[in-house]
């Protein structure tokens, strides 16, 4: 008799679960059903624009080129390095990219170092070129817009107001170079893309222009060099450091200790006139903020200069136990200090890319002390994911 029980009680458990998996494989299908069998809002949504649906030529629109990006404070750093340049970083959102330029008989090539020239690979090519492009699809001739050949919609069509930032690192020397660069940009000058100062005002516009690595500031100050004044300087960050009344600055870093995992092109010995060395090699070759400068730093104002940087290796030092120490906070706040003193826009380059939780960790703190851009090479790390899930044990 327990038997029969038993085996009553072990077909009404069996065909339960048999219930309860049909009443699962039906919600499974069902789901599967709407993946791909649409319906409703659905298949509105899924066939919007195409011909013969609802929407139809309504899906686009003189200026989508950028549609959905939103603009984040960031710098493509070794932007040409990247698979697609320009448009990689413009796609991740990032405000700012950086070309390197080399002079060799009368055109500027792009590349890190001489062995990586290439006859093709030029400032017009990669950067002048395609900026030209763009900004014409942003600013159309239009019944609603007929002034569109003088438009200054910029790249982002979220944000038009924003510029991009084309950061030119002078790798040559800075008095050869600078009269070509100067006439490189006449494409998008003639158009009025530029920003430039007029008189005493700062005029914004789509393209903002900064020299950095070998760029001569005297020549950036000149309006003999510079007429237009649509070429701005890359200032040093390091001179500009302002405490709180009555304090002394702290204690330089030890240059024995540089940050560990910092930007790989500080390990590269071939690149002995990057701007990132501080190298020497003339009067107007003495690297970024170094060239032509003047004998204080009050010269550096926002009519000459747009950003104020320094490596973050040699100002800061390194990142011992992986956290900061409060002398480094204070070097920090004071560079950010003077350079808003003086309306310039604050970047560190050189900075920890590993461990990756050191880096976000350097990251966020840069971000939440108000420095203005990151100086990146993971675009993705650095405008898509949250860094705080990633700062690592200290954090």
């Amino acid at each position: 008799m327990r038997g029969v029980r038993r085996r009553r009680c072990a077909k009404l458990g069996l065909g339960t679960l048999i219930f309860l998996g049909v009443i699962q494989l039906f919600a499974l299908l069902s789901g599967i059903l709407i993946v791909f069998v649409p319906d409703g809002i659905h298949r509105i949504i899924s066939k919007w624009g195409q011909v013969g649906h609802i929407g139809e030529g309504l899906s686009s629109w003189p200026t989508d080129f950028s549609r959905g990006i939103l603009p984040v404070p960031c710098h493509s750093h070794n932007d040409y390095w990247r698979r697609v340049p320009l448009f990689s970083a413009i796609e991740a959102g990032c405000i700012s990219v950086e070309a390197d330029v080399w002079l060799f008989g009368h055109e500027l090539y792009i590349g890190h170092s001489l062995a990586s020239l290439t006859p093709n690979r030029t400032l017009a090519s990669l950067y002048i070129d395609p900026l030209v492009t763009i900004l014409q699809r942003q600013n159309p001739t239009t019944h609603f817009h007929p002034d569109g050949a003088h438009g200054h919609h910029g790249v982002f069509d979220t944000d038009p107001e924003q510029s991009l930032t084309l950061l030119i690192d002078f790798k040559t020397s800075g008095s050869a170079l600078f009269p070509y660069v100067a006439s490189a940009l006449e494409p998008l000058r003639s158009q009025g893309y530029l920003t430039h100062l007029n008189g005493t005002q700062i005029i914004r516009r789509p393209i903002t222009v900064v020299g950095t690595g070998n760029t001569p500031f005297n020549l950036i100050a000149s309006n003999l060099s510079n007429p237009h004044n649509d070429i701005f300087f890359d200032a040093p960050l390091d001179k500009m450091w302002e405490g709180p009344p009555g304090s002394e600055p702290p204690p330089p870093p030890n240059p024995k200790h540089l940050v560990y995992g910092s930007d790989i092109d500080a390990s590269l010995p071939e690149l002995a006139t990057s701007n990132d060395d501080g190298n020497d090699d003339g009067e107007d070759d003495k690297g970024q903020g170094l060239s032509g400068a003047p004998s204080t730093p009050d010269a550096y104002t926002k009519l000459n200069s747009y950003y104020a940087s320094v490596s973050f290796s040699k100002a800061i030092g390194h990142v011992s136990s992986g956290k900061l120490s409060e002398p480094q906070f204070e070097l920090i706040r004071g560079h950010i200090r003077g350079a808003h003193k003086r309306g310039l826009q604050v970047r560190y380059w050189e900075l920890p890319f590993w461990p990756i939780g050191l880096r976000n960790y350097v990251w966020d703190v840069l971000e939440n002390e108000g420095v203005d851009l990151l100086n990146v090479d993971d675009l993705k790390g650095a405008t898509k994911r949250d860094w705080s899930k990633n700062k690592g044990w200290w954090k």
